[in-house]
């Protein structure tokens, strides 16, 4: 049976930090893609309402690939307690699924 494809999420502080994570994880085959948008946060930190300005990593992979993917980005990853969210695609255009899987290969 084919590996389950996932989308996974992070965010950052800047577009240098997201283009630097992004390519690290195709690089490294962790990810088939990367997207990187913009996002505004609001969140309660030590105490306090923040709003910011953050990148959104959204990441398309395979559940095969998902420990180290977890691995790798919590290691290289800016924020102390980053954000790592991963949720199955249960529907995919069968070449695009396929796609993913071929570049996820490790």
């Amino acid at each position: 049976m084919a590996p389950a494809l996932l989308l996974a999420l992070t965010t950052v502080a800047s577009s240098e930090q997201a283009q630097q994570l992004a390519r690290g994880l195709v690089e490294q085959r962790l990810a088939a893609c990367v997207q990187i948008q913009v996002i505004e946060s609001v969140y309660r930190w030590d105490g306090a309402l923040q709003q910011d300005s953050e990148w959104r990593l959204l990441i398309k992979t395979t559940q095969a690939r998902w420990s180290a993917l977890q691995d790798w980005l919590l290691a290289q990853h800016p924020y102390a307690v980053p954000a790592l969210l991963a949720w199955p695609a249960s529907q995919a255009a069968p070449a695009f699924a396929d796609w993913v899987r071929g570049e996820c290969l490790p």
